[in-house]
């Protein structure tokens, strides 16, 4: 294996110290292999080189390194925290890697910790009265935050609950201030009407105690407090109060009462179940807050098989087991690592099968408190893990058959287009779509679909500029050309260079620099599909025979009689004849599919760039320091761009996160 790699390499490799770290592998063109730690730096690294690993996944991979990068830590804890935040951050190709979702759903209760920190202070009455609401974002330090929830769904029904019990407010600080009667929530006994006086701040502030008590589990004190004041009400003949707050009583018992299990004396527990099977794995996670099961989710990793078959391979120790269980832990572990990286986390976790220890010390170390891992629970714990395994079953064989759908969806496809068919895998379709408003605003879209999957992060949206309104033709010429411009020369450029090396006897680091020069961009697409007929089709020709291109990769997808869904036609740009499918044809269903998000991004994007413009967003943007979030609260405030015109600074600097200073450059900017 070692004749492959340059002396460089290897005298780096024989360089190591035998130290705890992290190294990390690159291949010619300066892609992320793989991210590893190890307790002994020298010994793990050199394993890769010193074996002969044939043609198995290891073996694909150390052929491709040309460069090693190592950071030495001071213990094994250090250095797998390091792997795992590298695995996230830097997307390796042979690590197994969960897609960084940290957008967790939270219950925000607004102003709590500043309105009853301070009760000298006298706040606005929308302060004073704060409000809950669903929040997904960064925190801030002056409101509550309740959670994270498995979905935007438990978040939702959480506050319903709220309202039947405690009566908060949820309408924006906006609204509240210019009520002037009671709304529909307060009618039918969800709010206690905070925003025309007819609760008053003693009590309400009351009543968002116990809410948050509540929410963090304290629900028998909760329960106690209010059987308190019903029996004082009652000793003061006040009836109608005492009847108020044995109402709230009842719903708070029935809900608890509607509890799926009993969580004894668990507040904060997160339960990980994992499942492998047919190659792919899923971890479900199962959140318990607050004492209450709020349901779960379900993760479906990256690079399974190539991760573990390099797991096994380099284990210190001969592997004993069944290698799917195995499997299912190094899962698992990658999860819990990934996962709770740099967040906040709970003291337990009942996981379905035995963690390494050294992987809950560094959590442990990490948090600043003690992190445990339950594994074969008892009582309600179990009942719990059960239900999250079976979860993770269903998860799984739903993603399964999920993809076997779409796989045979590619295949059919393959097959009416004549397709090779031995690289289904990596079969690579960009489609176009072009969307305006009467000429207005005019975006075009380019979608991606590969691996069986549409891959959104690899979209891309066309502003168009200097055409004729309306022009359809000319919009999808400019995409095109933007789109495979650049493509074009990159690829005529490799040409060239590989004609200059076949006149002469190329030396072996001229080899290697050949390869490491090819183009990493975007690659030209298997398949190129248009949503139109033979006009844009047309286009496209003219478009691909400009820049030296194929042109029997250009297909485009025209309506059928009647622009009948199920009736379309597959138009080619080389001269070959038109191709009707069939209305239940699989292969159509994917080209019905895949022309149907690209519409649908492109619409998106245009009505976003109509908004824009209509509400003058583009004109606060362009202020430095106002993004987005801001220039929603401003336009929310004032009531849209001409509001926040006419708003003096010192009006401008009471929105939240509008400081003095750019409430006068907001000032300035708009005269």
């Amino acid at each position: 294996m070692s004749e492959v790699h340059s002396e460089q390499l290897l005298a780096e490799v024989a360089a190591l110290p035998p130290l705890p770290g992290v190294y990390r592998y690159f291949d010619a063109q300066g892609q992320l292999l793989y991210v590893g730690k190890a307790r002994n730096l020298k010994k793990r690294v050199s394993s890769y080189f010193q074996k002969d690993h044939g043609g198995t996944r290891i073996g694909h991979m150390v052929s491709k390194i040309v460069r090693l990068e190592t950071t030495v830590v001071r213990s094994e804890a250090e250095a797998l925290l390091l792997e795992n935040n590298l695995i996230k951050t830097l997307n390796p190709r042979f690590n197994i890697l969960f897609r960084d979702d940290k957008s967790y759903p939270y219950l925000k209760i607004t102003g709590t910790r500043e309105t009853f920190r301070t009760a000298a202070a006298m706040p606005s009455p929308s302060v004073a009265f704060p409000r809950m609401a669903y929040y997904r974002g960064a925190v801030d330090r002056r409101h509550s935050y309740y959670g994270p929830y498995p979905s935007a769904w438990a978040v939702k029904e959480s506050i319903t609950l709220l309202q039947k019990v405690f009566r908060l407010r949820t309408c924006e600080d906006t609204v509240f201030a210019n009520r002037t009667r009671p709304c529909l929530l307060y009618q039918i006994k969800r709010c206690s009407g905070p925003c025309v006086d007819l609760i008053d701040q003693e009590d309400y502030s009351r009543d968002v105690r116990d809410a948050e008590r509540f929410l963090r589990g304290e629900t028998q004190a909760v329960l106690d407090e209010l059987e308190r004041r019903m029996l004082a009400h009652a000793e003061k003949l006040e009836f109608e109060q005492a009847a108020e707050i044995r109402n709230q009583i009842t719903a708070l018992s029935r809900v608890l009462h509607q509890q799926s299990m009993d969580t004894g004396s668990d507040q904060d527990v997160d339960i990980l179940a994992v499942k492998v099977h047919g190659g792919r794995a899923c971890v479900n996670l199962a959140m318990v807050r607050g004492g209450r099961h709020l349901g779960d989710r379900p993760y479906f990793p990256a690079h399974v098989d190539d991760a573990s078959a390099i797991d096994e391979l380099l284990a210190d120790t001969a592997p004993d087991g069944d290698p799917t269980e195995r499997t299912a832990v190094r899962v698992l572990e990658a999860f819990i690592a990934q996962h709770y990286l740099g967040t906040a986390m709970p003291n337990v976790l009942v996981t379905s099968h035995a963690v390494s220890k050294d992987l809950i010390d560094a959590l442990t170390e990490q948090s600043g408190r003690k992190v445990s891992a339950v594994h074969n629970p008892r009582e309600h714990r179990r009942i719990w893990l059960e239900m999250a395994q079976k979860n993770a079953d269903i998860a799984l064989a739903r993603l399964l058959a999920e993809e076997g759908s779409q796989q045979a969806r590619t295949r059919a496809l393959a097959d009416a287009l004549q397709l090779p068919d031995d690289q289904l895998d990596t079969l690579r379709i960009e489609c176009f779509d072009i969307s305006h408003t009467a000429g207005e605003h005019t975006q075009a879209s380019c979608v991606v679909f590969e691996d069986h999957k549409m891959q959104s992060a690899q979209y891309r949206r066309y502003k168009i500029d200097g055409i004729t309104p309306g022009d359809d033709y000319a919009a999808m010429r400019q995409a095109l050309m933007r789109r495979y411009g650049k493509i074009a020369q990159a690829i005529r450029a490799n040409e060239g260079d590989a004609a200059a090396l076949a006149q002469t006897e190329p030396t072996e680091g001229e080899a290697e620099k050949a390869a490491g020069d090819a183009p990493s961009g975007p690659r030209m697409p298997d398949l190129v599909l248009i949503d139109g007929g033979k006009g844009q089709v047309g286009v496209a020709r003219e478009v691909f025979e400009q820049l030296g291109l194929d042109l029997s990769i250009i297909v485009g997808v025209e309506k059928g009689q009647g622009r009948k869904v199920g009736l379309e036609e597959l138009v080619f740009a080389d001269g070959r004849d038109k191709v009707y499918l069939g209305h239940d044809s699989a292969a159509l269903m994917l080209v019905a599919q895949i022309r149907d998000e690209a519409h649908r991004f492109a619409i998106t994007g245009m009505r976003a760039q109509r908004a824009k413009a209509r509400v003058g967003g583009s004109q606060l943007e362009d202020i430095p320091g106002v993004g987005p979030k801001k220039r929603a609260r401003l336009l929310q405030r004032f009531g849209g761009v001409r509001g926040v015109a006419a708003a003096s600074v010192e009006d401008l600097a009471t929105v939240e996160g509008i400081s003095a200073e750019l409430a006068d450059a907001i000032y300035r900017a708009l005269h």
